[in-house]
């Protein structure tokens, strides 16, 4: 299958979870917010968190499974330093109250006002984390 092609359909499989939990159970997809209540007691959106969480983790086996291979990948970055950018990230979920899936994805499908500041600050941040790494790399 084209790359192309690919992540055309993972793009439209993402919107469409992200549709069907606000409509079917009027839920923002944001993977953050997910993830942190799934150690509470949420009556029966618990068991819709914890399938959309278990869809997350293992839609990539299957894939794999169908496909008959694993995608390439390389990761340059050292395991603390992997550490560091996920604490970081958790950190700053918790701070933007959202992540890019709550805020880029239902949030700006949704035109709040919040989570379009939000994504600015992501692309932002990001646009400044591939200079500053950029240039250290020269």
């Amino acid at each position: 299958m084209s790359p192309y092609l690919a992540s055309l359909a993972g793009g439209a499989l993402i919107g469409l979870s992200v549709a069907l939990m606000l409509i079917l159970h009027g839920r923002i997809a944001g993977v953050s917010g997910l993830v942190a209540g799934l150690g509470t007691d949420r009556g029966e959106r618990r068991w819709v968190d914890a399938a959309f969480v278990a869809g997350l983790v293992l839609g990539p086996p299957v894939v794999a499974g169908l496909s008959g291979a694993w995608p390439a990948m390389r990761i340059a970055a050292s395991l603390p330093v992997l550490v560091v950018a996920g604490l970081l990230v958790g950190f700053g979920t918790r701070l933007g109250s959202g992540c890019t899936s709550g805020h880029g994805v239902a949030g700006l499908a949704r035109l709040s006002p919040r989570s379009i500041v939000a994504v600015l600050t992501f692309v932002a941040a990001g646009i400044l984390t591939v200079a500053l790494v950029g240039l250290g790399a020269r």
